[in-house]
């Protein structure tokens, strides 16, 4: 099985080359051939140097080959969609587009997800873009018979990359004791899922032909409150976890610019749960074992082996520290003075 990644050393895809590589597959991985960073390419893999963002360099770069499957973490948008259409059309038996579970109605209407959930998210132009890219694939495949998996992965970490809001600037709070910003009251239900466990979903779809039409999300069935999340990252650091509510609302007029912004008003205020059973049908062993309580301690370890790569952004921790600021000021403004 022969099986081009375009992108393969980020949070997900490192893990999934890795995971084809496991299964003995012939894999090739698409990139500008950058250092190795924090995600180095396992032995044996081959590197197609080109640049996904220019059409003609991928051209070069793929030649005349062709691929019993192409699994693309890079394309975001109708344009993307488009453009790996015209360039592999004809190439390959399979295409596995990298989507997002970001694309499921919001507000939440009903839970869980399901792959028929409505798509919809007028708050996160990320999401708009995923589902741009999947109408055109869909109709591609409709219409020109070009073979698509659609796969919506929700929130996916790995050793290197913490899920919280704030990335390893968040966790760097959390450890030092620090109040922590939680969105709303904290309550609301949240799926998190391993890379690791989320490689296995995806490998064993490569390849499986029945697969070629259809679209799955791949994620964990362990569902915690944000609350939970926090404290639980706290006890892998040994120091509990200060929590601070907020209104979602209140973001956009604090912190506007903030990389997280729109992403917790178009998806992570939201409740996140999902029905697997799709992809558990599809790929038999697919069985997250990954718990948040093992991955908090993984992370823990990884930045204690890690520090240069852990250090929390000085502006995003400048930020969060503004809006816990504040909340104080507004609070104490409200609150009566004592008699």
């Amino acid at each position: 099985m022969k099986v081009l990644y375009i992108g393969g050393t980020g949070t997900i895809s490192s893990s999934c080359v890795a995971e084809s590589v496991r299964r003995g597959q012939d894999v090739h991985v698409l990139n500008r051939r950058r250092t190795a960073g924090l995600r180095p390419l396992p032995e044996g893999v081959t590197v197609v140097e080109g640049d996904v963002r220019d059409p003609e360099s991928m051209r070069r770069a793929l030649g005349g080959a062709a691929y019993d499957c192409v699994v693309d973490f890079l394309s975001y948008g109708a344009e993307d969609a488009a453009g790996a259409v015209d360039l592999l059309e004809g190439r390959t038996g399979q295409y596995v587009h990298i989507s997002s579970a970001a694309v499921y109605h919001k507000p939440v209407l009903r839970a869980p997800f399901t792959e028929s959930t409505a798509r919809h998210n007028p708050c996160l132009p990320y999401a708009q873009g995923k589902i741009a890219a999947e109408d055109v694939l869909r109709r591609a495949y409709d219409e020109r018979g070009f073979p698509v998996t659609i796969v919506r992965p929700s929130h996916t970490y790995d050793d290197a990359h913490p899920p919280l809001p704030g990335g390893w600037t968040a966790w760097d709070r959390v450890a030092r004791g620090e109040e922590i910003v939680v969105p709303g009251d904290g309550t609301s239900l949240w799926t998190l899922t391993h890379a690791r466990d989320f490689a296995v979903g995806l490998a064993g779809l490569i390849g499986n032909w029945q697969a070629v039409g259809e679209d799955f999300h791949i994620t964990s069935e362990e569902v915690l409150t944000w609350n939970e999340i926090y404290t639980i990252a706290g006890r892998a650091c040994g120091t509990p976890a200060r929590l601070l509510h907020l209104p979602s609302e209140f973001l956009p007029v604090v912190a506007p610019d903030w990389f997280w912004t729109p992403l917790i008003l178009g998806d992570l205020q939201h409740s996140a749960v999902f029905d697997t059973t799709k992809i558990r049908r599809y790929v038999p062993e697919f069985r997250p074992v990954v718990t948040w309580s093992q991955g908090a301690r993984g992370l823990h370890e990884w930045r204690a082996a890690h520090p240069e790569h852990t250090r929390p952004d000085p502006e995003a921790d400048a930020m969060l520290a503004r809006l816990v600021a504040a909340h104080h000021r507004a609070r104490a403004a409200l609150t009566p003075p004592a008699r």
